[in-house]
């Protein structure tokens, strides 16, 4: 049926629109635009056009250290404000760096050394104004866990500690070579659910973990799942300390309070409030900000005018001074157990800079800027490596701290600076004052910072909103509570997969019925009262055409037109003569989604029925006329829209009288017109 057969019906003295087929593309050039915009879609190198060999060194140089772009127009208010900051965060810092670093089974005076040289390096690195960075509690249980289960912290302690530096530097190797390679769309791969299950599961642990310093136990399990955290508490009832379980419970207490009035701050200020600058900050801000520095200074002086440590009180002890030795030599290349470091830090990198960058995009969308996530991915890891060659051991952007910077009213990344010359100071002058610091204290610090991460809320929205969601993350919480983190993390990540793969293997098709007193077509399933068109199937398939899903569809697609068939013959309407199938939510096609197309056709030939297109996109378009599909369907025979199909259709129907319709079995259909 070609153009000199009828008139078309439409406004247009031409006929209907017809499909663009886009132009002959070369090979290289088409890949060279699919990689440029997967790997660049942010095209970083347009600043670098028509410019200088001088320019383009100075735009190359600010592009990998963005303080030499900022720099210059630093001033007095900013550092004012930035020196407010910094003094806030390292209060912060200085009591949870020790804390997290006791959680990892390192000395405690690595958390001072971590929250030292990395800030340093992400200064001069990041893109990020608000990001406080420092030691995370996820990141040190991955630490202690995926290294303790080979390697004894207490037994063997110099070992686990180069493992831990070796892990520090694959981390960042890892994090900067995603960054180089611009590859950060994989972590991506971890979905919303899968983060929310993991860090609840992951807090849970480190809640349970923490009864060792709070019942003052001196020995206790490696193991980090319920059942023998569980088994190693109630099997030393006797050896529990009513001291240490007095003095923590005191402190989680405050700490819980103070951070009551933190989180309802930050809440306030990013949610209520779009411009912070004249906004009067009030005096609890300072007071919650400050309490975990409050608790150790507290619990030192309580510890030493009681001399409890002489009654079951553990404290931390001697902290050496002087600023970081380097590590570069321990790096345990050569060790026996370097997969094992491998491995933790593969898993520790990817899950430090899921949370850094999505902390760091938080921040940046209340300020209303941007931040590059391939330059964040580069300045994480070259923090790691500097950090693994100077005895630091994983670091990232932590919320708790970033929150406290941006409410103390950070300006630049100088609030790094700040805050790592004050852990600096520190180090020098001030480290034998934690000898006294009760490691119950540390406990109770790193429970108040874990249970904001147990974020019931969004479980519950996840299960209200989308149920499949919901199991994922729900088998992240199980397997890392029940199992070990390393299994909650594998049970998540491959639910999300296995979701992602039922997606793309069956994807959604729906019949589409015409929207009363309108040219508009939708599904009948989610409009009921839109009326079928006689004799005629609209079929929408929403996903690209693959190999995965190619057959499916090529079934459902015959159901559709035998249910409709059924249909109409008991409602006694006009006999199906047509499918139109929608293509607009079809972005790509492959081999096998085109001969699956063949098939279709094919298969309506015999039926008797005719197959229309509507709307298929560029590089479908482009595929088809390569296979001689459009040479086989007749280019009459593709619409630009629904609407002018079915006014095609119709118009067929209407003026010529359809003949009766072949045998289906039959190889051969004559035309009905």
């Amino acid at each position: 049926m070609g153009n000199a057969d009828y008139v078309y019906p439409s406004t247009n003295e031409k006929g209907p629109h017809r499909v663009a087929i886009p132009p002959p593309q070369p090979f290289f050039k088409s890949l060279k635009n699919t990689l440029k915009e997967t790997f660049f879609p942010d095209d970083p190198l347009r600043q670098f056009k028509n410019q200088p060999p001088s320019r383009k060194f100075t735009l190359g140089l600010q592009y990998i250290f963005p303080i030499l772009e900022w720099g210059p127009r630093y001033t007095l208010e900013f550092l004012k404000a930035d020196l407010i900051a910094g003094i806030t965060i390292a209060s912060l810092a200085i009591p949870q760096g020790i804390s997290y670093a006791k959680l990892a089974n390192l000395p405690p005076i690595l958390g001072l050394y971590s929250s030292f040289v990395p800030p340093l390096v992400y200064a001069m690195m990041g893109s990020s104004r608000d990001l406080a960075v420092g030691t995370v509690a996820v990141a040190s249980l991955l630490t202690a866990s995926m290294l303790g289960n080979e390697v004894n912290a207490n037994e063997n302690p110099t070992l686990y500690l180069h493992l831990a530096f070796t892990a520090t530097f694959f981390a960042g190797v890892l994090q900067a070579s995603l960054g180089i390679l611009r590859l950060g769309f994989l972590v991506d791969f971890l979905s919303h659910a899968t983060i929310v299950g993991f860090m609840a599961g992951a807090a849970t642990v480190v809640c349970l973990q923490q009864l060792k310093g709070l019942l003052g136990l001196e020995h206790f399990t490696h193991g980090t799942d319920l059942v023998s955290v569980m088994r190693s508490v109630f099997s030393q009832t006797q050896k529990w300390r009513w001291e240490s379980a007095v003095l923590g419970g005191s402190f989680l207490f405050y700490l819980l309070v103070a951070k009551h009035f933190l989180i309802n701050h930050v809440l306030i200020n990013l949610y209520l409030f779009d411009d912070m600058q004249g906004k009067r900050r009030p005096n609890l801000f300072w007071i919650s900000a400050m309490a975990p520095l409050t608790s150790v200074i507290l619990g030192s002086l309580l510890v030493y005018l009681t001399h409890a440590e002489n009654h079951g009180v553990q404290v931390i002890g001697h902290l050496k001074k002087g600023l970081n030795p380097l590590s570069i030599m321990n790096l345990a290349f050569g060790s026996d157990y370097l997969t094992t470091a491998l491995k933790t830090g593969i898993i520790t990198g990817v899950i430090a800079l899921a949370e850094g960058i999505a902390v760091g995009r938080s921040f940046a969308m209340f300020k209303n800027y941007h931040i590059d996530g391939n330059k964040e991915m580069i300045a994480f890891g070259m923090m790691n490596i500097a950090g693994s060659c100077t005895s630091c051991y994983l670091t990232t952007g932590p919320f708790s701290r970033s929150a406290v910077n941006y409410n103390a009213g950070c300006k630049t990344a100088v609030s790094n600076i700040v805050m790592a010359f004050a852990v600096m100071i520190t180090l020098l002058f001030l480290t034998p004052l934690f000898h006294y610091t009760p490691l119950v204290v540390l406990s109770s610090i790193i429970i108040a910072a874990m249970l904001g991460l147990i974020d019931y809320e969004a479980a519950i929205h996840l299960y209200t909103i989308d149920k499949f969601d919901f199991i994922v993350c729900m088998g992240a919480y199980v397997g890392v509570v029940f199992g070990s983190v390393e299994i909650g993390l594998v049970i998540a990540v491959a639910l999300s997969v296995l979701r992602l793969l039922l997606f793309v293997a069956r994807p959604k098709t729906c019949a589409l019925g015409n929207v009363q007193d309108s040219g508009i077509y939708r599904s009948v399933d989610q409009y009921p009262n839109a009326n079928h068109v006689p004799g005629i199937l609209i079929l929408e398939i929403g996903a690209p055409i693959y190999f995965a899903n190619a057959s499916y569809l090529r079934e459902r697609i015959s159901r559709w037109i035998n249910e409709e068939e059924d249909r109409l013959n008991s409602s006694g309407e006009t006999s199906l003569q047509y499918v139109i199938l929608d293509m607009s939510a079809v972005g790509n096609i492959d081999t096998s989604g085109i001969s699956m197309l063949e098939e279709v056709k094919k298969n309506s030939d015999r039926r008797g029925l005719k197959l229309v297109m509507a709307n298929p996109v560029g590089e479908v378009i482009k595929k088809l006329n390569k296979a001689k599909f459009i040479e086989t369907l007749g280019q009459e025979w593709i619409y630009l829209t629904v609407g002018e199909a079915v006014e095609a259709c119709n118009f067929v129907l209407n003026t010529y009288k359809p003949k009766p319709k072949a045998d289906p079995e039959s190889e051969t259909w004559s035309n009905n017109v």
